[in-house]
């Protein structure tokens, strides 16, 4: 008798460990991305390429071709070299940098529209943008020092919804290709996502 009931309690931990380990793997699988202006990992993506029916604009992008929103790190990962990819080393493509190497989208300076597609919600402490700084480098690995935060939207916790819409400002003072990070920061874990959006801004 105690060995059956020994039998059945290992058997029902296991299949805990089981569903455990299957709740982990989804919820690696799945947070978000920025689609618009498409991030440098959106635009080099199977996602991409489903929503609008063209080819990448952005190739050779590695890993993230099948997981743009799983640039999943540590807040405040801001590794010189390594902000595409969050020092993620399966989305180390991404961190290739020259000035013709990314697709630019084509902004105007002054108010922008930001959207978020996230696969898995997550209650948000707050989202936050960098901007490449006047005179930085293009053909330069990208550097924090090169950016200056120009936005930051506190959600105090909330969850938001699938698809996040927000308006910032680009300076007046920028011009030509620079670099915009969206930082998703999440309220109830030590994690952020993390998004390089190449630009081409103009008056």
């Amino acid at each position: 008798m105690m060995k059956k009931q020994l039998l059945k309690w290992t058997i029902v931990g296991f299949c805990s460990v089981l569903g455990v380990t299957a709740l982990g793997a989804g919820q690696v699988s799945a947070h978000g991305y920025i689609t618009s202006p498409g991030s440098r990992a959106y635009l080099g993506s199977n996602a991409f390429t489903n929503d609008t029916g063209q080819k990448p604009l952005n190739t050779n992008v590695g890993q993230v071709q099948y997981e743009p929103q799983s640039i999943e790190a540590p807040k405040n990962t801001f590794i010189d070299g390594k902000l595409a990819s969050a020092n993620i080393s399966s989305f180390s493509n991404l961190d290739e940098q020259t000035s013709t190497r990314w697709h630019q989208n084509q902004v105007k300076s002054g108010a922008l529209t930001i959207k978020w597609h996230l696969t898995a919600q997550h209650k948000t402490s707050t989202w936050d943008y960098y901007l490449t700084r006047p005179g930085w480098n293009p053909n330069q690995p990208l550097s924090i020092l090169n950016f200056e935060k120009i936005t930051s939207i506190d959600d105090q916790g909330k969850l938001p919804v699938k698809d996040v819409a927000q308006t910032i400002n680009i300076p007046t003072d920028r011009s030509g290709y620079n670099v915009l990070l969206g930082v998703w920061n999440i309220s109830d874990t030590a994690n952020a996502f993390y998004q390089a959006v190449d630009l081409n801004i103009t008056k």
